[in-house]
């Protein structure tokens, strides 16, 4: 498998397990309807590990536009990284691919859910994120948050100072900071903190024939896809300036 491919693939696991706990938790007669944002969060943690497990291999397992564009950022001013231009176009791209198709086949799972939910804001929810209160200027400050504590944990986790049995647990790190970012900071907008995971989704949502759906919020669409990646690029700085311990 190409890393190309393989970055498509674990996107779309994630999205699959992810917007599928979210409409799991969100869509009416679901087995886990209501149950809250525990398992929310710990769905979308459990995905992120099943994404980087499956092609982490392959690819180093971005899976995360944001990841990529905090790579090439650190390639840019020095670092080790050695992730070029051509390399973050293709990722992204195949990225953005992945998100959309893991968004279909969530449709496709919960099927017979669309027509009894009513509230249409849910509906979009399964596919997108959306601010707890609308300020686009704070939201978007919540989401460079939570994506540069992602991506500081990113760097550190392969960074020098880990040990080799740190090192060893894989994907399960990774898994754990976004669990705890859910937990800690995606009360205000959700916690994309991730641009395909949030816009691939939501173009899905524009397409799909989704009864009683309204529209997919492309006012705020910009928030989650350019918070994160400057959330993304101050890590990189903030990483190189403190040594790239």
């Amino acid at each position: 498998m190409s890393p190309f491919l393989a970055e498509l693939v674990g996107t779309m696991f994630l999205i699959i397990l992810g917007d599928g706990v979210v409409a799991n938790v969100l869509l009416s007669r679901s087995k886990g309807e209501g149950s809250g944002w525990i398992v929310i969060t710990t769905g979308w943690g459990l995905a992120v590990f099943f994404g980087v497990f499956a092609v982490g291999a392959i690819s180093g397992a971005h899976i995360n536009p944001a990841v990529s564009f905090g790579l090439w950022v650190d390639t840019i001013i020095g670092g080790p990284s050695g992730f070029g231009t051509g390399d973050l176009l293709a990722y992204i791209a195949a990225q953005m691919i992945g998100a959309f198709l893991g968004a279909i086949i969530v449709w496709l799972a919960y099927l017979p859910h669309w027509s009894e939910t009513q509230d249409a804001d849910l509906k979009l929810a399964v596919f997108s994120t959306a601010p707890a209160i609308r300020s686009y200027g704070r939201n978007f400050i919540t989401e460079v948050i939570g994506t540069f504590m992602l991506m500081i944990a990113v760097f550190t986790i392969d960074g020098p100072a880990v040990s080799s049995d740190f090192a060893a647990l894989g994907a399960l790190p990774i898994a754990f900071v976004v669990w705890s970012i859910g937990l800690s900071l995606g009360g205000p907008t959700g916690y994309a903190i991730n641009p395909a995971r949030d816009l691939g989704p939501r173009i899905a949502h524009a397409i799909l024939p989704i009864p009683g759906k309204r529209d997919s919020d492309w006012g705020y669409a910009w928030v989650p896809v350019v918070g994160p990646m400057v959330g993304a690029a101050l890590a990189a700085l903030f990483w190189a300036a403190f040594g790239r311990w």
